[in-house]
């Protein structure tokens, strides 16, 4: 008996779980681009509402990715920061 027959390989992705993925992805892209326009281009936004936008962002992304917290704090985390601190001038 070989070591690779007690030893089950990770069940690859099927098609249908690599559309989903690609799916949701492009989902979290398309809603990443809204917020960031509404945050960069709404005159009245306050810094208030697009702080909310920006958490309530997180949630729906992990909503979707359950355990995607680090790449969502490595990947987007930053490009809203930096978006909030020019908009509003934060420091």
């Amino acid at each position: 008996m070989g070591l690779s027959k007690q030893i089950p390989d990770p069940a690859p992705q099927t098609q249908a779980e690599l559309q989903e993925e690609n799916r949701k992805l492009r989902r979290l892209q398309i809603m990443m681009n809204m917020v960031m326009s509404v945050i960069s281009q709404d005159p009245q936004l306050t810094i208030e509402e697009a702080s909310e936008l920006a958490a309530n962002t997180k949630k729906a992304a992990l909503a979707m990715f359950p355990d995607k917290e680090l790449a969502y704090d490595l990947i987007y985390k930053p490009r809203l920061q930096r978006l909030l601190n020019e908009r509003f001038r934060l420091q």
